[in-house]
């Protein structure tokens, strides 16, 4: 958890180093910009004003004139270095006392001798400055430049002064980002640890342990789907003790009435023969009984590790009918059960497994008799309609608890009032009908019947 702790938190903190890094260079830059435009422009206006008043007060005299009697007029009107400029390019006045042999920034001044206000940003006698240009104009033409000086010491100090200010902000903001992360990230992490530790109990072999679900987001999913799969262990768990339960005691039933007969036997004073054919006709049925139990439960294991493979051919559907009513005909009138098998003429023939389509319906007729009472009716019709095959098995008998309807086809299971002898007949048939490709369906009503269908699809059938 550590690992996933300092990942979140890592990459918390990369996102928001990031954002605030973009926004403090934005936002620098931003104040930087105003900073010069505003100085720009004050300039600006500055030299306006008194290129302005040239124009309108000493325009009748030439420039040189200008220099020598009335160079205060121009920079009067800001603190600002002025350069004044004739129209060759040449500098003729500098307010700090000095004509330069050539000008250093020439771009602003050309901009300013074509009729456009010139800047320039740059470095003159080692300081950063910046200089404006404006064209001076007797009678509307321009005779030369009027040039603003201003040094970006103070300018560039308040944006330092600035940033340092964005920059502790950013920090501030970083370390209780930070912060957040660190609490986000244990948000996602205690939650995760409480269902880690839960499922390493359970892997322990504690199913009674639970993961407590504190929010309904991904990780309570989790925690619910961990708590769902231990209750299905734990169901599972107690159907398959039953189960082992419950076979150990079918099986101990016929293997006692076959260890007694045979003991019985053995006795050499055993000579009455009418007890001698009794005792081997039991122990005959009883092993037919055991071997029958065991090759249930062989195909069980078959079906569940999906080793069975059908063997279709092609069954007259009309003679399986017949063949069912007259197999289980006698059981009828020894149990005085009504049983009726119905079926409509010319019906197609079915494609399919002959072996499990008729250990499919034995399993659910066996079922059918065995919860139907003497003086009771068991019904099976087949049909065919738009979706296939509709095989239906229905019976008045005890029917079954409504609780115990949705877990009679899982396996191992067996309800309180079953004549099931181990809880696996269902499940087979389930496997049957969908290796088969079609649907088995169970409804009841306790003390009313029950009512199989069991849909095989038309694909598989063709017309005899």
């Amino acid at each position: 958890m550590k690992g996933i702790r300092a990942r979140l938190t890592a990459n918390f903190m990369i996102v928001i180093i990031i954002t605030v890094t973009i926004l403090e260079m934005l936002l620098i830059y931003t104040v930087r910009q105003n900073y010069y435009g505003s100085l720009e422009g004050s300039l600006t206006n500055q030299i306006k004003i008194s290129a302005d008043l040239y124009a309108k007060y000493f325009s009748d005299t030439s420039l040189q004139e200008n220099v020598l009697y009335n160079v205060d007029a121009f920079w009067n009107q800001s603190n600002a270095e002025v350069e004044i400029v004739d129209k060759d390019g040449k500098v003729v006045m500098d307010s700090q006392g000095t004509i330069p042999l050539e000008n250093v920034a020439i771009n602003d001044i050309k901009d300013a001798l074509n009729g456009k206000t010139g800047r320039w940003i740059g470095t003159l006698n080692g300081q950063k400055v910046m200089a404006v240009a404006y064209p001076l104009k007797a009678n509307d033409q321009i005779v030369g430049a009027l040039r603003f000086i201003t040094s970006l010491s103070a300018v560039d100090q308040d944006i330092q002064n600035t940033a340092y200010i964005f920059v502790s902000i950013g920090l501030v903001v970083v370390l209780i980002v930070g912060l957040i992360s660190v609490f986000l990230a244990n948000s996602i992490i205690v939650p995760l640890k409480e269902v880690t530790e839960a499922a390493q109990e359970m892997a322990a072999g504690n199913f009674q342990a639970r993961s407590e679900k504190t929010h309904e987001d991904e990780i309570g999913k989790l925690s619910d789907t961990l708590n769902y799969m231990a209750d299905e262990i734990v169901k599972k768990e107690q159907l398959k003790n039953e189960f082992i339960s419950s076979v150990s005691h079918e099986l101990r039933t016929p293997l006692t009435s076959i260890l007694g007969w045979a003991i019985t036997l053995q006795n050499e004073k055993f000579q009455q023969k009418e007890m001698l054919n009794d005792g081997l006709n039991i122990i005959a049925k009883e092993s037919e009984r055991l071997t029958h139990m065991v090759e249930e439960l062989l195909d069980f294991s078959k079906f569940i590790s999906g080793r069975i493979k059908l063997q279709n051919e092609e069954i007259n559907l009309a003679n399986l009918m017949e063949h069912f009513h007259k197999q289980l005909a006698p059981r009828a009138v020894r149990e005085n059960v009504n049983f009726i098998v119905g079926y409509p003429e010319n019906l197609p023939y079915l494609i399919t497994d002959t072996n499990r389509l008729k250990q499919l319906f034995i399993n659910i007729l066996d079922n059918a008799f065995n919860f139907t009472s003497a003086g009771g009716r068991i019904v099976f019709n087949v049909e065919i309609q738009n979706e296939g095959f509709i095989f239906a098995i229905s019976d008045n008998g005890c029917g079954i608890r409504a609780e115990e309807l949705p877990m009679v086809k899982e396996k191992f299971y067996k309800g309180k009032s079953s004549h099931s002898k181990n809880g696996i007949g269902l499940s087979i048939c389930e496997e049957i009908v969908n290796l088969m490709g079609g649907k088995l369906e169970i409804s009841s009503v306790l003390n009313q019947g029950t009512n199989v269908v069991i849909t095989l699809p038309k694909g598989e059938s063709f017309d005899g």
